[in-house]
């Protein structure tokens, strides 16, 4: 049996797509490979592999432990990533910014969830040969469509009107996240319901915080911000949706949008060099405010759109669900033990 050692800290701040990426892989890899795979979590003891989901600086230090076995890094960023997600003095920025690389560099093989990431990791120096890109996926059973009882039961619960017109987002409340022109699009349109499902994950450090949490603390009157819901209740959000919404500017590989394929809910997103490389045709792509404003009210006066999109949702899910990722992973762990 193949012990792999999952470090990882992912899990211990909510409301962050590394964190849900994280729990995935694991119930997939306890779920389908309990007889082959020996999973532990951030054990020091020995291991064959050594999967690093998280860059703590005690776990860079246990790079350098031969019982670690072979090093395997997950890569969710890259430092120009997290332009728009923090504020650091520039000093510390730039240490900081060093450090991620340095910790990518000393893993034997690297696994990316963005393929857009591999030439510029081959820029910092990182042989391709070294990177492996393996997609984010989801459960269908955790994430699913609702009938139309259950859905009118969410709504009920959640305090929707049954025949309003829903818009969701959700993630970290984060410049980059486009969450200022979620609000405009909220005053723009002030007979839609606008919610937006997550919080300020990282707090005051928060780019942009002083602005974005005066936004959450007095939003426009049909915007919600019920803040970082649990994965369990996420659920009720993606279905009780007419739309889901989200205008980053940039962005990694939300898992929100393989949440919302998996519910059959219509996706719309800003038009993301990254989205074109991986679900291009899935969704209903803007580039400007005013585009997206426009295609917003198309859909509305358009059930049959709506409905072509929810189709395209589910077809996207099928490729992006754990059923397809479990012999990805499966054939890429017994490969890093071959090549160990």
């Amino acid at each position: 049996m193949i012990k792999i050692d999952m470090f990882s800290t992912a899990d211990k701040v909510k409301g962050q797509g590394v964190g849900s990426a994280y729990l995935e892989l694991i119930k997939l890899m306890e779920k389908r490979f309990s007889d082959e795979f020996d999973i532990e979590i951030n054990d020091p003891k020995s291991s064959d592999i050594t999967h690093y989901h998280t860059i703590n600086l005690r776990y860079y230090f246990s790079t350098f432990q031969k019982k670690r076995g072979r090093r395997i890094g997950y890569v969710h960023f890259l430092p120009e990533t997290l332009e728009g997600s923090l504020s650091l003095p520039k000093p510390i920025k730039w240490i900081f910014y060093k450090y991620v690389i340095a910790f990518y560099k000393r893993m034997e093989h690297i696994v990316v969830v963005n393929p857009t990431f591999i030439p510029k990791l081959e820029a910092y120096g990182i042989n391709r040969d070294k990177i492996t890109y393996i997609p984010n996926f989801v459960s269908k059973k955790e994430f699913y469509p609702f009938t139309k009882d259950e859905n009118l039961a969410a709504r009920k619960e959640l305090g929707i009107d049954k025949d309003k017109f829903v818009v969701v987002g959700t993630g970290q409340v984060q410049t980059r996240k486009g969450i200022l022109d979620f609000a405009k699009l909220a005053e723009e349109n002030p007979n839609v319901e606008f919610i937006w499902a997550g919080g300020f994950s990282f707090g005051k450090i928060t780019d942009g915080y002083k602005n974005l949490k005066s936004l959450v603390d007095n939003p426009p009157a049909n915007l919600k911000f019920p803040g970082i819901v649990d994965r369990d209740k996420l659920v009720q959000y993606y279905n009780v949706a007419d739309l889901f919404l989200l205008p980053s500017f940039n962005e990694l590989f939300p898992m929100s949008v393989l949440e919302s394929f998996s519910c059959g809910t219509p996706v719309m997103l800003r038009s993301l060099d990254l989205y074109k490389e991986i679900i291009s045709g899935y969704y209903e792509p803007f580039t400007t405010f005013e585009e997206m404003n426009d295609s917003l009210h198309r859909l509305i006066d358009n059930p049959d759109e709506l409905k072509e999109l929810s189709d395209k949702a589910l077809a996207a899910s099928d490729y992006y669900s754990e059923d397809h990722l479990a012999s990805i992973w499966h054939k890429f762990y017994k490969g890093q033990i071959k090549e160990g």
